[in-house]
């Protein structure tokens, strides 16, 4: 393979609307808070592995694995049983591709992330044509930007070419498969008055457990993830249909308006009301979370 470049420096062109970052890390490492970004993500595997939570799965990615993340997706990222890793990372605005790799459609085909995995001659190439982004970054030379773009753009078309995607990003272990079930069962019954002793009882183990490998794995504690699912199906509705805000409320799970104003704006900054003109104001509009990435 490719020998990369010294790690952990974050280059930013074209106004913030593109940047790089190489990495390599030892020990159990994870973010601090789910979180999403205005921009694309793409997060390239180099060695070890990493448990990604993302549209409401548990994904393992394996060397020589790379998975794109929709923009604005929440998603977070901790140590497997392997935990060293080394990854490159890019955040990118779509439109700086040629139209034909514009599309999301074309990437994600309805869901939030895509996984590919790439054989030993694709990581070879896209190792390759990263390296020579780092370095055109590290040397600044004339048209490097334009350089690096043009260099992006091969290895969206290498992705494309590639044979070896996997949606779902299998996974053998079963903490992982508890985590995602789990996920999926609150997506579910949302709307109802979930405990975590009632869930935990329902996969057979202790509150206690359940409650530690899921915040471990996800980055949400029990209680948490639950009112993200339920302000992110308000959003839906807010923005989407003419409903009452006291019965949108209602419709996700929320017995008294006023827990249901004070929560949504405080997870999305804006009041209910506030965020349904700004979303008929702006149809694309999502609230910016943007933080440091292992």
């Amino acid at each position: 393979m490719t020998s990369l470049t010294s790690p952990n420096h974050k280059y930013h062109i074209e106004e913030g609307r593109y940047s790089i970052q190489h990495m390599k890390r030892k020990g159990i490492t994870a973010m601090p808070r789910p979180h999403s970004h205005d921009l694309t993500e793409l997060y390239y595997l180099i060695q070890g592995e990493r448990v990604y939570f993302v549209d409401d799965r548990v994904i393992t990615v394996h060397k020589g694995e790379l998975i794109l993340i929709s923009s604005r997706e929440l998603h977070s990222t901790a140590s497997s049983e392997v935990a060293e890793f080394e990854r490159i990372l890019i955040n990118y605005d779509p439109a700086l591709l040629p139209p034909s790799l514009q599309n999301e459609a074309i990437w994600f085909q309805d869901r939030g992330y895509r996984l590919f995995k790439l054989n030993l001659r694709e990581q070879d190439e896209a190792e390759s044509l990263m390296n020579r982004i780092l370095e055109e970054c590290r040397l600044q030379r004339s048209y490097y930007e334009t350089s690096i773009i043009t260099l992006f753009t091969e290895l969206m078309i290498l992705l494309q070419r590639s044979e070896n995607i996997s949606q779902a990003g299998g996974t053998k272990h079963p903490l992982h498969h508890l985590v995602t079930d789990v996920a999926t069962y609150i997506r579910e019954h949302y709307r109802e008055a979930l405990t975590l002793e009632e869930t935990a009882s329902n996969f057979y183990i202790s509150p206690s457990y359940l409650s530690r490998v899921f915040h471990r794995l996800t980055g949400f504690h029990f209680r948490e993830y639950i009112v993200h699912i339920r302000v992110r199906e308000a959003e839906r509705l807010l923005a989407g249909s003419t409903g009452k805000i006291q019965e949108i409320a209602s419709a996700v799970g929320f017995e008294h308006l006023s827990h249901f104003n004070k929560t949504f704006k405080k997870s999305t900054g804006l009041t209910p009301l506030q965020y349904r003109k700004e979303a008929r104001s702006h149809p694309s509009r999502k609230v910016k979370t943007d933080f440091h990435h292992p």
